[in-house]
C-alpha cells in the first residue's frame, strides 16, 4: 500500500499481509503468516526467475485490458513520492524494472539474492509493525494469545525510515503498443494550485462521468469508456479513456470540460441524482473483513472520522453553483496538465505531426 498522508510530507508505504480464518483455525493462519514473512526461501534462483517471468508476463498481458489504469498510475507518479513508489512497485516502471531484473538474475544472482535478504531483514521487524484483528468480541480472548505468540516470534531490531529521492518520470509521453486503440490520460495535481478539497468535487465528477465525458468520449468518440478521477489525499486529478480510437480528439474533449460546466443547464434533479450516487459510494456496504481492512488503512493514513463527516455534509449540500465554480479549477488542468498516452505508434505519430512532437515516443511492447 502506498499513499499520501494528508497534510504531511511523509508517505505511507506499507507491506500488508492479511488473511482470514475461522476462530478454530486462527492459530494456523498466524503460523502461515509467520512462515511467509520469516522462512520463505529466497535462494532458489530458478524459482525466483520463474516468479519474475510470470510477473512480467502478467503486466504485459494486462496492458490491453487495463491500459487506463496503467496510464493513471504513471500520471500520478509524476506528482508525489507515494504514487512514485506505487508506480515503481506495480506500474509501468515496475515492468521496465522486471525486464532488467531478469538479466541480473542470470548474470549476477549472488547480488540479487543478497538484495532480497536485505529487504526482508529491513522490513520484518516488530518495531515497524502494526497488527489489526477483526473478530467477534466473544472470540477475542481465544485469538489474543495467538497474536501475542506471533509478535513474540518476530525480529525486534531498531529501524529507521528510508529517505527516498524520487526520480520522477516525464510527462507528455506516448508509449506505443501493437494495438489499434489508445488509452489517453491528462492530469495535474490540484493542490499545486492551492486548491482546497471540497466534498462537492466528488458530486461534480460523478456528473461529468455520466454526462459530458460519457457522451463525448464514449458515445460520440467510440471509446469503450471515459472517466474523470480525483484522489483527495494526493490532489491528483486525471482524465482517462479506455480502448479509445482517438487521441487528439479526446484531449480536446478533456480541455472542453470547464466550458461545458459553465454553459450546462444543470437542474436540481441532476444534482440530486449525482449526490445520491456519490453518497452511495462513500458509505458503501462492507462485510466485516472489509470493514476491518478499511479501518486499518484509515489509521495508517490518519484519515479521521471528523474529516469524512465534513465531506459527507459538503456532498449533501452541493448546489449547481459548485459545478460552475469547479470549472475554474479545470481551466488550470487544461493549461498546466500533462499528457500520458498508451496507444498505437501510428496514433502517436499523427498526434506529433499535428501538434509539433509534443509526445515523447517510448516503445512499451
Amino acid at each position: 500500500m502506498s499513499s499520501v498522508i494528508p497534510g504531511e510530507q511523509q508517505s505511507a508505504v506499507w507491506l500488508i499481509v492479511r488473511g482470514k480464518a475461522t476462530c478454530d483455525h486462527v492459530g494456523d493462519l498466524f503460523a502461515i503468516l509467520r512462515d511467509m514473512l520469516l522462512t520463505a526461501r529466497l535462494d532458489n534462483r530458478e524459482r525466483f526467475k520463474q516468479i519474475v517471468l510470470e510477473e512480467k508476463a502478467g503486466l504485459e498481458s494486462s496492458i490491453a485490458p487495463a491500459g487506463h489504469s496503467m496510464v493513471a498510475s504513471y500520471l500520478s507518479s509524476l506528482f508525489n513520492e507515494a504514487d512514485w513508489a506505487g508506480e515503481q512497485m506495480g506500474g509501468l516502471a515496475h515492468l521496465f524494472f522486471l525486464r532488467k531484473l531478469i538479466g541480473e538474475i542470470e548474470s549476477n544472482w549472488p547480488t540479487v539474492h543478497e538484495r532480497l535478504e536485505t529487504i526482508r531483514r529491513l522490513l520484518i521487524t516488530r518495531q515497524a509493525m502494526v497488527c489489526n484483528v477483526t473478530t467477534e468480541a466473544d472470540h477475542w480472548q481465544a485469538t489474543a494469545p495467538h497474536l501475542d505468540e506471533f509478535l513474540a516470534g518476530m525480529p525486534n531490531h531498531a529501524t529507521t525510515p528510508a529517505l527516498w529521492t524520487p526520480t520522477y518520470g516525464e510527462g507528455f509521453v506516448g508509449m506505443t503498443i501493437p494495438a489499434q486503440v489508445n488509452y489517453v490520460g491528462k492530469g495535474a495535481n490540484l493542490y499545486d494550485m492551492s486548491y482546497t478539497y471540497h466534498g462537492s468535487t466528488a458530486v461534480v465528477l460523478r456528473y461529468l462521468n455520466t454526462s459530458w465525458i460519457w457522451e463525448q468520449v464514449r458515445v460520440k468518440g467510440g471509446a469503450y469508456g471515459g472517466f474523470v478521477r480525483f484522489d483527495r489525499l494526493s490532489g491528483v486529478f486525471s482524465y482517462l479513456s479506455y480502448r479509445d480510437p482517438n487521441l487528439l480528439g479526446t484531449l480536446d474533449v478533456y480541455d472542453g470540460t470547464a466550458q461545458f460546466l459553465r454553459k450546462a443547464d444543470i437542474h436540481e434533479s441532476e444534482v440530486t441524482k449525482s449526490i445520491i450516487g456519490t453518497i452511495g459510494g462513500i458509505d458503501a456496504y462492507q462485510l466485516p473483513d472489509a470493514k476491518g481492512y478499511t479501518s486499518l488503512i484509515r489509521y495508517l493514513l490518519k484519515d479521521d472520522e471528523a474529516t469524512r463527516q465534513r465531506i459527507r455534509e459538503e456532498v449533501l449540500g452541493t448546489t449547481p453553483t459548485d459545478f460552475r465554480a469547479f470549472a475554474d479549477v479545470l481551466d488550470w488542468v487544461q493549461e498546466q496538465g500533462t499528457v500520458v498516452v498508451i496507444g498505437s505508434a501510428d496514433s502517436v505519430e499523427k498526434a506529433n505531426t499535428a501538434r509539433g512532437t509534443f509526445l515523447k515516443r517510448v516503445k512499451l511492447v
